[in-house]
């Protein structure tokens, strides 16, 4: 398969890209596109068709639902009711970093949905994704822009990289601001429960309803055997090709166990990457690949990094990671979250 790659710098002087784009969409093709959470993977999400070639192209289990892309708050054609926390949530957030899940009225096919009677919806903060959407005329369903399991990508060149030759199209933005995928929270139970952390954090939510939780078993390792309810409930994802080990204690233990394994490694022939905040890049044994991804005391920006970090191991032909363990509040949550399932929840108490 020929994919075209183009770049839109500004949406009303590239328009032109994007309506190609779109008529791609409307054609039952498939379009990687920039969101502010990371890329995605896009296609017709009513059309069955359409909808199968992402999966084929990711190489995605299709009991994995996708996410349905809106560019207005206008969903009663794609849901059977809009609960009142969910309307609070819309008007609050959207567009944004949260995707919530409600029972879907038949237009939406199964294979968009995984065969359940929910679907989860968003509104995404980006310009070329909404005008994108809008031009297509249809809600475009979604997951990240990658081969299923590996660390989703925030940029185009990482799409490219992953996607040339498999997909019709790739819209190349600016990079993604968020880095994370989106909050996702189910709004069909009471109280509603979030199936996956991101950028718009419990905190924010508990201003709308005090009850809301989060899923406890989403931050252990998923059962093969269950039927995922949204997106990265079950499978292996986030994942480099290297080894992914966190090591979670204070600053010195931290510190000198890590430094202890990079050794240890070293002398078994092993190289060795380390990633880390950018105060303590000085305090490793210079021997490995230190990669700093932020500021310990602006989760944002390590969330903004933390995939293209993960990326950037396998650029450098590390065969282990050791990652410091983050702060578990705020963003923090869908940090930890990301970087336990890229470890296969390998973690090293101290």
């Amino acid at each position: 398969m020929d994919t075209k790659i183009a770049r839109v710098e500004d949406v009303q002087e590239n328009i032109h890209i994007i309506l190609e784009a779109a008529e791609t969409i409307k054609n039952g093709g498939i379009v990687a596109f920039p969101t502010e959470t990371v890329y995605g993977l896009g296609a017709d999400a009513l059309n069955p068709k359409a909808v199968e070639k992402i999966f084929k192209a990711k190489g995605r289990p299709q009991d994995n639902p996708l996410i349905v892309h809106v560019f207005d708050k206008k969903i009663d054609e794609l849901v059977e009711s809009i609960p009142e926390i969910g309307k609070k949530l819309i008007d609050a957030f959207w567009p944004g970093p949260i995707t919530l899940i409600m029972k879907k009225k038949p237009v939406i096919p199964d294979i968009t949905s995984a065969s359940l009677d929910t679907i989860g919806i968003r509104m995404p903060d980006n310009d070329i994704a909404l005008k994108l959407i809008e031009l297509s005329g249809t809600p475009i369903a979604a997951p990240s822009a990658n081969i299923s399991g590996k660390p989703s990508p925030t940029d185009i060149e990482r799409c490219i990289e992953d996607l040339s030759g498999k997909v019709d199209f790739i819209i190349g933005g600016s990079k993604s601001n968020v880095g994370v995928e989106s909050t996702i929270l189910d709004i069909t139970v009471d109280p509603p429960c979030i199936l996956r952390p991101g950028g718009i954090t419990l905190e924010m939510l508990r201003e709308y309803d005090e009850r809301i939780y989060i899923d406890p078993s989403i931050m252990e390792k998923s059962d093969l055997n269950s039927r995922p309810k949204a997106p990265g409930m079950k499978y292996k994802h986030y994942a480099p090709k290297a080894k992914v080990k966190i090591i979670k204690g204070n600053r010195e233990k931290t510190i000198e166990k890590i430094n202890d394994l990079v050794q240890n490694y070293i002398e078994n022939g092993l190289k060795v990457g380390i990633m880390t905040c950018r105060e303590r890049v000085k305090c490793y044994n210079n021997n490995a690949e230190i990669i700093s991804i932020g500021s310990e005391n602006n989760m944002q920006e390590i969330a903004r990094n933390l995939f293209e970090a993960l990326r950037s191991f396998d650029d450098r032909n590390v065969d282990i990671i050791l990652s410091e363990a983050f702060i578990e509040k705020g963003v923090g949550i869908a940090i930890m979250n990301r970087l336990k399932k890229a470890a296969a929840y390998d973690i090293l108490e101290l």
